[in-house]
This record gives C-alpha cells, sequence and structure tokens, in this order.
C-alpha cells in the first residue's frame, strides 16, 4: 500500500537527497505547497511574495515504512526550532511544514510534534507549523535529485553531504544499504 506526505524543512534539495535514500520511498519530487499563486516558479517563491514553502512529496510503501518514521527523521534532518530559516537560507518559503493529507497524518503530526517538544529533541521549542494539503506543484524538473546532479556544487558540499552524513549516522536503520 503506498501513502503519500508533503514536508517543508528549508531548501528541498537536502530532504530530496536524504529521502531517495531511505527504505521504502517510491518517489520523491521537489515543489511547492502552502501558498497563493498557482504554478509558481522557482523564482517567484525564492521572492518570498507567493506565501509558498519548498517542499518534497514522498510517496512510499507503507508496509516498509510508516508514516511516523517519515516524521521523526523529518525531525532529525533540519532544525525545526528556526522561525522561516535553515542555516543561512532565510524565508518563508524555508519554514518548517508539515502539510497532512488526512486526519489521521494530522494526529500523527501532532503526536511526534509533541514527542519532539517533550523530549527536547533540540532544546528549544519547535516552530513547525501543522497545515492542510491544499496544492501541491512541482517544480522544475532541474531541482529534482539535485545533490545527485551535482555533487562537487558549493551547496552541496558545504549544507547537503553534511546532512546525508547525519542521516546514515543517526538514521541508519531507515536507510537503503549504501552502494
Amino acid at each position: 500500500m503506498t501513502e503519500t506526505a508533503v514536508l517543508g524543512g528549508g531548501c528541498f534539495w537536502c530532504l530530496d537527497a536524504v529521502y531517495r535514500q531511505m527504505r521504502g520511498i517510491i518517489s520523491v519530487t521537489t515543489g511547492y505547497a502552502g501558498g497563493k499563486v498557482d504554478h509558481p516558479t522557482y523564482q517567484q517563491v525564492c521572492s518570498g511574495q507567493t506565501g509558498h514553502a519548498e517542499v518534497v512529496q514522498l510517496t512510499w510503501n507503507s508496509e516498509i515504512l510508516d508514516y511516523r518514521e517519515i516524521l521523526e527523521s523529518f525531525f532529525v534532518l533540519h532544525d525545526p526550532t528556526t522561525l522561516n530559516r535553515q542555516g543561512h537560507d532565510i524565508g518563508t518559503q524555508y519554514r518548517s511544514v508539515i502539510f497532512y493529507t488526512s486526519a489521521q497524518q494530522h494526529t500523527v503530526a501532532k503526536e511526534v510534534l509533541q514527542a519532539v517538544t517533550d523530549h527536547n529533541l533540540w532544546e528549544a521549542k519547535p516552530v513547525t507549523q501543522l497545515c492542510p494539503l491544499t496544492t501541491f506543484w512541482p517544480a522544475e524538473p532541474e531541482h529534482n535529485n539535485y545533490y545527485a546532479q551535482h555533487p562537487s556544487a558549493g551547496y552541496c558540499q558545504v549544507v547537503i553531504a553534511p546532512k546525508l552524513a547525519k542521516a546514515r549516522q543517526t538514521l541508519s536503520h531507515l536507510l537503503l544499504p549504501a552502494g
């Protein structure tokens, strides 16, 4: 059985790179959600004027991986305590947000967010938004699998590679074998 989730945790290239290595993931699509403009472009979203967040849409086999594991890994992969920011990426398009697609996803997201808060995972209170998904707009094709296409690019080396290393260390039980 397959399920779909839409998550925003800073630059979508980072989440894209890690979730592509997770067992049970069928597809990862970068895109935009939560804004007020139809068919937004990367340039429009980067302006901060559309209200969209950079997100990834994940489709996975729920017999291999469950939604709770998706969200628990999400909270390891980005800092959910910085409002509209991840590192040097600043703006509402980089906000921490979970776009839920059902009442069940909303319930699980609230539970996981509360657990992250209760366990003081980040030593500060998360600012992650929980929002119903209205529309997911796929990003331009060049944004999908960006890390694999540009592994030597500066952003990939300085920002994405350390996140992948952290994922291999802390989420190894959820990742595909290195190969």
